[in-house]
């Protein structure tokens, strides 16, 4: 059965518009979304607030959202992506299923009262502390699928290969040891995910291999034509050219840059996505803006752990689809995460407004906040394999719902608006959450509020700190 919202604004793919009148089918679809209507129905659900399309989280490590605020101590030498590993190495090492299906749980709450609508889980924890396999190998693994499903979010599901510690098949350090594996025991979990997904069309699953660093190229090819074995449409994501350490060390392990070697040996397309790709030379700035690959930017973590910042405005001037990331989750907030991307821009260039207008997937708007919002949303729909992104029939039913009474959304309308979501800094502002037809977030408050899912997420934490 066909039910109707009513949105007095909404973000369109042409841009903002009024009364519009919007279709969700019984199969969680957008079965039409019309502009310029006469007004409410009988029947129709009037939506109040402003309406935008959800957001895509393109990159999370889940269980990292419990170590939130904890690297925030300077050690005894310089500090940066690979001290702060260490305690990533530490922490790990004492989760539990239980535990990583509780914070992963919570963290996904989290992200729906913010407006995100879907998440791309990049696990690499596969194994018993020891190195051993659970008897089922996917069993963390599906403990996310289990948490996103309790939660209400959609899922791309992506077990990662992790083979070895460095360029030139070093093999794992025993602080690794949880996370290797081979090709045919990955494709044996996307086998599994996709067997417990069971036709669901809020859940994907594809692969990632970890790294350049972590996976040599025989592996790699091998778990490609294994996943296009079985879905040749399914994700791909990646970490690449992260840190200039990386950069130096994969240029003297092959003669090439990391970015250059994957355009160069891999079939990158759209099914691709190339997380944080931060330090680029112009050429593969433009090649991968060709590729039809999106670029997965986590504007919070690459400046908690002093990336580098990606070159945005000439990506974007090439063609280059991109979306945004939670990654380690020091935020959980699509807003702040785009606020933190534009900003970086201005730092490294000395100017304002850069992200505005006339780029791929974007509604040509001058407004940063509308432009924002809308590419990532189209790229990290892209990078989910996801049909979500935007309002449009055909499309996941996923939609979010700013707060009417906000006060920094009075008096202000169409592009004002998400210019407010995005730069007034004000947390919030987000009322209503639906993904794929259904509400699971209303005035600002999940089922699990009210069902001890926060008490469970305090008792992981008791257990991994103690």
């Amino acid at each position: 059965m066909t039910r109707h919202c009513f949105a007095a604004r909404a973000l369109l793919p042409a841009g903002w518009a009024r009364n519009v009148r919007i279709a969700i089918d019984a199969a969680g679809g957008f079965a039409d979304v019309a502009a310029d209507t006469a007004g409410p129905r009988p029947g129709d659900e009037v939506l109040p607030g402003p309406v935008l399309p959800g957001m895509a989280s393109l990159h999370s490590h889940a269980f990292q959202r419990a170590m939130a605020g904890m690297a925030e101590t300077r050690g005894p030498g310089s500090d940066d992506f690979w001290s702060w590993r260490e305690l990533m190495y530490r922490f790990v090492a004492r989760l539990t299923p239980e535990a990583a299906f509780a914070i992963a749980r919570h963290l996904y709450v989290e992200m729906l009262r913010n407006g995100y609508t879907a998440v791309a889980e990049f696990h690499y924890v596969h194994r018993r502390p020891d190195g051993t396999a659970y008897a089922a190998p996917a069993e963390l693994l599906l403990r996310h699928l289990a948490a996103a499903r309790e939660a209400g979010i959609a899922i791309t599901l992506l077990p990662v290969l992790y083979r070895w510690s460095d360029f030139g098949a070093r093999p794992l350090q025993p602080r690794q040891a949880r996370f290797g594996n081979d090709p045919a025991a990955i494709l044996a979990m996307v086998e599994a995910a996709r067997r417990a997904a069971a036709g669901d069309a809020d859940v994907r699953v594809g692969v990632a291999p970890h790294s350049l660093r972590a996976v040599d190229a025989a592996s790699l090819r091998e778990l490609v034509a294994g996943l296009e074995a079985i879905d040749a449409s399914a994700p791909i994501h990646i970490h690449v050219a992260e840190q200039t350490k990386e950069v130096d060390d994969s240029v003297a392990a092959s003669g090439s840059r990391p970015v250059e070697w994957l355009l160069s040996n891999q079939p990158v397309d759209r099914r691709w996505c190339l997380v944080h790709a931060t330090h680029m030379t112009a050429d593969e700035t433009a090649a991968l803006a060709r590729s039809g690959a999106v670029a997965g930017l986590c504007p919070s973590t690459e400046a908690n752990l002093g990336d580098g910042i990606f070159p945005l405005p000439d990506y974007r001037a090439a063609g280059g689809r991109w979306g945004i990331g939670g990654d380690s989750h020091v935020s959980r907030d699509p807003a702040e995460e785009l606020r933190l991307l534009e900003y970086g821009q201005r730092l490294a260039l000395r100017r304002r407004n850069l992200v505005a207008g006339g780029a791929v997937g974007s509604p040509g708007s001058d407004a940063v906040g509308t432009t924002l919002w809308t590419e990532a949303a189209a790229g990290g729909a892209q990078a989910l394999g996801r049909p979500m992104g935007a309002l449009a029939a055909g499309l996941r039913a996923d939609l979010v719902e700013l707060d009417p009474g906000a006060a920094d959304l009075h008096a202000r309308e169409d592009d004002a608006l998400a210019n407010a979501l995005v730069f007034s800094g004000t947390p919030g502002l987000v009322r209503n959450v639906m993904v794929g037809g259904r509400w699971v977030v209303r005035e600002r408050r999940h089922r699990l509020d009210d069902e001890g899912g926060e008490d469970a997420y305090r008792q992981a934490l008791r257990m991994l700190l103690a």
